[in-house]
């Protein structure tokens, strides 16, 4: 008697799809990228991992910075007016004021705990400089890559204040601020205010207490890390602690379990769907092709980047 092959095929893939989705597929570290001294700017100084070099990107992420001082020296000259095309830049303030000034018409302060997500598109230029002469400038700035379908569409600009980033805590110290992307713990389902994006971002801001752990549920698509800034954490049964100030390259899965030391620990978690799309970068110009990155210089030089 003949065997239809096709639906059996079928039935045992649609099997090994159920068994995949019942049995989580725990991420684990996959490298290590740290984060070296540079400066940028008019000379602000930060530690940058990914993105310190064109091979340690993490597609969609071009680039993550962190700037930390308590010395008014190492920040105070700021960021200066600047051009981008073809990413989205995302600051987030931990302490500190920086005001923002763009082309588009935009101007804002952003303090401790606020966001600035711009998407640059065909061209922004832009400014971002400190608003205090004193105490301590602290956080992040993430740039992340468009798809060659958006680089070229109009620049948009969020600014989203503190009391806008829904916060996750319990009882235990453990708190989450979920900035974009969705947090689903013990029954809870949190979405952050940026979604609908071609990367479907996630950026999670972690504090964990000592020797708590948080398994986060992040999608089988999308490439991620984590990045340790203060304190211990490990990645789950793994006994090596993650290298302090780096990026905790994962490998894939669909959840990731962080238990923090008997420091507790202070982590962002990012991951986004990756683009899988060629990159030529040059500066503040991420595009597809070198004759894209042409056309952006000579556009900033000829003042068209912002027509």
């Amino acid at each position: 008697m003949a065997v239809n092959i096709v639906p059996m095929a079928l039935f045992v893939m649609a099997v090994i799809t159920s068994f995949k989705r019942a049995v989580m597929i725990k991420r684990r570290v996959d490298r290590m990228v740290p984060s070296i001294e540079t400066s940028d700017g008019a000379g602000v100084k930060l530690r940058r991992s990914i993105g310190s070099s064109q091979f340690l990107r993490l597609d969609p992420f071009l680039m993550l910075d962190e700037f930390y001082s308590d010395d008014p020296n190492d920040y105070l000259a700021g960021f200066p007016s600047h051009p981008h095309r073809g990413f989205e830049t995302v600051t987030y303030m931990i302490d500190g004021f920086m005001r923002h000034v763009d082309s588009m018409g935009n101007s804002g302060i952003i303090g401790p705990g606020d966001v600035q997500w711009m998407s640059a598109g065909r061209g922004v230029i832009h400014s971002e400089m400190p608003e205090q002469t004193e105490g301590r400038m602290r956080g992040f700035q993430l740039w992340i890559n468009l798809p060659a379908a958006a680089k070229m569409k109009p620049p948009t600009y969020q600014d989203i204040p503190k009391g806008s980033i829904p916060e996750f805590s319990e009882a235990t110290g453990l708190r989450v601020r979920i900035i974009a992307g969705r947090f689903e713990y013990d029954g809870h389902v949190i979405q952050g205010p940026i979604n609908a994006l071609s990367t479907d971002p996630y950026f999670l801001d972690v504090c964990l207490p000592a020797c708590h752990s948080v398994s986060v549920a992040l999608p089988l698509t999308h490439n991620s890390c984590v990045y340790v800034y203060e304190g211990e954490a490990m990645i789950g049964n793994e006994t090596t602690s993650l290298v302090h100030r780096a990026a905790a390259i994962l490998t894939e899965g669909d959840a990731v379990d962080i238990m923090a030391s008997k420091n507790g620990a202070r982590f962002l978690l990012l991951a986004g769907r990756p683009l899988n799309e060629p990159i030529v970068q040059h500066g503040p110009f991420v595009m597809s092709t070198r004759e894209e990155i042409e056309e952006a210089i000579s556009d900033y030089q000829y003042g068209r980047l912002t027509d």
